[in-house]
């Protein structure tokens, strides 16, 4: 058994010794969208601090812990506050809540975030549904050794953003009002905001959105056979496409402020997405 996975395990034996709830989907929620969790009656909650081994986020906002019940009549596992390369952990303890979640039974990888938008077309306080990515820019956490008890040494990646979710996803926004764009996020280590010539790199490589997370989660969520889906809420306009500079306060403003409809995109994709498991 590898170190990695021992400590996955260990860190499953903690979350199963006070609780035995198995979600169908794990959720991870971005900048702006914790209130979600508090939302839905909620059957356990256990803090991150809890939880031997597990990596506890940094970011102010962010509460770092696991929030079970369910959306509608979808079990659900909700991770309010995420953990960032940037913090200085290893790539393997960013995706070990990822992987946590899907060793509790989710079949479903719901990632959101907010990313500056890379796409002259998009706006701040407009929403992407994530189709593709690109993680060139950030290790892979694949890297090392394979722990075969999770998935194959060389997964697939053609499907990556499962096709048939993002269906699902955009006939909710429809019927919901929501404007949905659809393209490529990409992932970069933060946490300093993308360079100008770092955004027109990554728009030349088909790139429509940039952020400090989400790629390597679906990565790990993938590799182990959950399906992954994912939204970004356009924060702002990425450097060199805005005439002031980028700040976290502004970020988040925008997240705030466009929080109600994500949420209830959220709630109301995850509904559909239910019916179809």
């Amino acid at each position: 058994m590898s170190k990695e996975y021992d400590k996955l395990k260990k860190a499953y034996d903690c979350i199963r010794e006070k609780t035995d709830f198995v979600p169908d989907v794990a959720l991870i929620l971005g900048s702006g969208l914790g209130a979600l969790a508090d939302e839905i009656e909620a059957e356990a909650i256990v803090d991150y601090s809890e939880i031997e081994g597990f990596p506890v986020s940094t970011v102010v906002g962010h509460k770092g812990r696991f929030v079970f019940g369910k959306i509608g009549q979808v079990k659900v596992v909700i991770m309010q506050g995420r953990v960032h390369y940037y913090e200085g952990y290893a790539m393997s303890d960013v995706v070990l809540p990822t992987r946590l979640m899907g060793m509790m039974g989710a079949k479903v990888l719901f990632l959101t975030n907010a990313a500056g938008g890379a796409n002259l077309d998009f706006h701040a306080g407009g929403f992407m549904l994530i189709r593709d990515q690109i993680m060139a820019f950030v290790p892979n956490p694949l890297i090392g050794e394979n722990i075969e008890e999770l998935g194959p040494r060389f997964p697939d990646m053609s499907d990556l953003y499962d096709h048939e979710l993002r269906s699902v996803i955009k006939k909710a926004a429809g019927r919901l009002g929501i404007a949905l764009k659809e393209g490529v996020y990409v992932q970069f280590t933060g946490p300093s905001f993308e360079t100008p010539a770092e955004v027109r790199m990554a728009s030349m490589a088909g790139g429509d959105a940039v952020g400090m997370s989400t790629a390597v989660e679906a990565v790990a969520g993938h590799h182990m056979g959950m399906k992954i889906c994912g939204i970004s809420c356009i924060s702002n306009k990425a450097a060199g496409l805005s005439e002031t500079p980028l700040t976290h306060e502004e970020v988040q403003e925008t997240a705030d402020r466009v929080a109600p409809f994500f949420r209830e995109l959220v709630k109301e994709s995850i509904r559909d997405i239910g019916k179809a498991l």
